[in-house]
C-alpha cells in the first residue's frame, strides 16, 4: 500500500502526519506551499478539488477531510490504538475531532483570513475580535474537559492530536492563552511525544525549503 500525505506547515495536515507516525506507517509527503497558493493550482486540484490540505492519497485514491483521514488511519493500523475501541468512546472521540474541524478550526481561520468573513472596509479587526471571543468560549470547554487528566480519554488518541493542533495554531495569533492551564499542559505533553517531535522537525525543514524558493 502506497500512502502520500499532502502537507503544509502550520496547517491541520500536521494531524495525520502525527497519526501516521504513531501508527508506524510508511508514507511519503507532498509539501504544498499555501502562501504561494499551490493548493489552487490545477495539479493540486486534481488531487483535492476542494483546494485544501490534508489529503491522504491511498494507492492513488485521495481521501480528504481530516476526521475521515483520522478514522481511516485508526482502522487501518488498529495496533496503534489511535481511537478508543469501545463503541461509545469511539464516537465521543469522533465528536471531539468533528468539533475541532467544524467548530474550532473556523474560528482560527477567522483570525488568519478575516476577509473571508466580511469584506467591508476596515472590518478585519472586528471580525477577528468576534472570532477570538468565540474561540475563547470553546477553549474554556476544552480546558474543563482536560481537568485532572492527561488526555481526553484514558490513553492518547487522535482526538488529542487534533485539539493540540487547534490550540497550537491559536497561540500563533499571540493571544494570552495562559489561563487555559489544562490546555497548555496538554500541549506540552503532546510535544514530548516522539511522533510530534518528528513532525515539528519535518515542519521546520519544509518551512526552510519554502523560504528558499
Amino acid at each position: 500500500m502506497k500512502l502520500t500525505l499532502t502537507f503544509s506547515p502550520m496547517a491541520c495536515s500536521v494531524v495525520p502526519y502525527v497519526a501516521l507516525t504513531e501508527a508506524g506507517a510508511t508514507f511519503d509527503t507532498l509539501p504544498v506551499n499555501l502562501s504561494k497558493h499551490e493548493h489552487h493550482e490545477p495539479s493540486y486540484l486534481k488531487i483535492n478539488p476542494k483546494g485544501k490540505v490534508p489529503a491522504l492519497i491511498i494507492d492513488g485514491y485521495p481521501l480528504t477531510e481530516n476526521t475521515a483521514i483520522q478514522i481511516w488511519i485508526a482502522n487501518q493500523f488498529p495496533q496503534a490504538n489511535l481511537l478508543p475501541k469501545d463503541p461509545l468512546e469511539f464516537v465521543k472521540a469522533v465528536s471531539i475531532m468533528s468539533w475541532c474541524a467544524a467548530g474550532i478550526h473556523p474560528k482560527l481561520t477567522q483570525q488568519a483570513r478575516p476577509e473571508r468573513y466580511c469584506d467591508l472596509p476596515e472590518s478585519a479587526a472586528s471580525v477577528q475580535a468576534l472570532g477570538s471571543h468565540s474561540l475563547f468560549e470553546m477553549l474554556e470547554i476544552a480546558d474543563s474537559m482536560l481537568a485532572n487528566r492527561e488526555w481526553f480519554f484514558d490513553h492518547f488518541t487522535s482526538a488529542d492530536t487534533y485539539f493540540y493542533w487547534c490550540f497550537r495554531r491559536g497561540t500563533q495569533f499571540k493571544p494570552d492563552l495562559s489561563h487555559f492551564t489544562n490546555c497548555m499542559a496538554h500541549m506540552q505533553r503532546i510535544e514530548q511525544r516522539p511522533s510530534v517531535q518528528k513532525m515539528l522537525a519535518y515542519e521546520k525543514s519544509v518551512i526552510a525549503q519554502f523560504n528558499k524558493t
